[in-house]
């Protein structure tokens, strides 16, 4: 830390948000580890927020670099990040942020194979992805391990966000996904993967909302305030009309 913070503590960061919580759901959040897959448009959001609410340990992954396609959008690009690694480039800004957080950086794809060693340890895992197949590999291990799973997508002007648990509906069961209670053969990938329909239209805000969004649905299950969008809940919102943000149950 540079030694002109030195002076500045944890507490003092938070200072403006602790008539709203107690010193005790503070904690439990300082104390909590949260995984955030992906470090782009919704991640960046998602890592910004979580490190200004002063959560105490995260973890990014993420394979891919910035480009100039990401700066309409993505809060942690910038003409000084081009070609950088997403998850580094995320771990510098949340050290600049707040450094009191513990952060781990994972510059690799998330697989099959190395997602619970990945996310094993955490508390919650928050969903910044931008293709299906990873987020049932995401989801079916956040299940087995019995940790919360924050979902969150986008596409155009439109975003939603839901929680999933051990006790709610699995991602695939609420969006009716052809996986759904199928081992992940390579035909059920295919299957999958046919649901993408290659690289979706967005704005700026709106990945940004989401990430927001998402990241204090963590903030709520971690400290115990607030009502938390459990699946088969789903919070939904085309900005070009405000009326239309509404929790609607699928």
């Amino acid at each position: 830390m540079p030694t002109r913070y030195i002076g500045m503590g944890y507490w003092e960061i938070v200072s403006r948000q602790m008539s709203i919580v107690t010193k005790s759901q503070q904690t439990r959040f300082k104390d909590a580890k949260v995984a955030v897959i992906g470090c782009g448009g919704i991640g960046g959001s998602i890592i910004e927020q979580l490190a200004r609410m002063g959560i105490g340990n995260i973890n990014l992954v993420d394979k891919d670099v910035f480009d100039l396609s990401n700066l309409n959008r993505q809060l942690i690009s910038g003409l000084d990040t081009l070609s950088k690694e997403k998850s580094s480039s995320a771990k510098e800004r949340v050290r600049n942020i707040n450094p009191y957080v513990n952060v781990k950086a994972f510059n690799e794809e998330l697989n099959e194979d190395n997602v619970e060693d990945i996310i094993e340890d955490s508390d919650i895992i928050v969903d910044a992805l931008d293709n299906l197949l990873t987020r049932v590999i995401v989801s079916r291990a956040a299940r087995k391990l019995d940790i919360p799973y924050i979902h969150g997508a986008i596409h155009g002007t439109m975003g939603q966000v839901s929680v999933f648990t051990n006790k709610t509906q699995s991602y695939e069961e609420m969006f009716k996904l052809p996986s759904k209670n199928k081992d992940l053969s390579e035909d059920v990938k295919k299957d999958i993967k046919k649901l993408n329909f290659g690289v979706p239209p967005v704005i700026g805000p709106i990945p940004n909302i989401v990430g927001c969004l998402e990241a204090f649905e963590a903030f709520k299950i971690i400290t115990g305030i607030g009502e938390v969008t459990y699946s088969p809940k789903l919070l939904t919102f085309n900005i070009l009309d405000l009326s239309s943000f509404n929790i609607i149950d699928l």
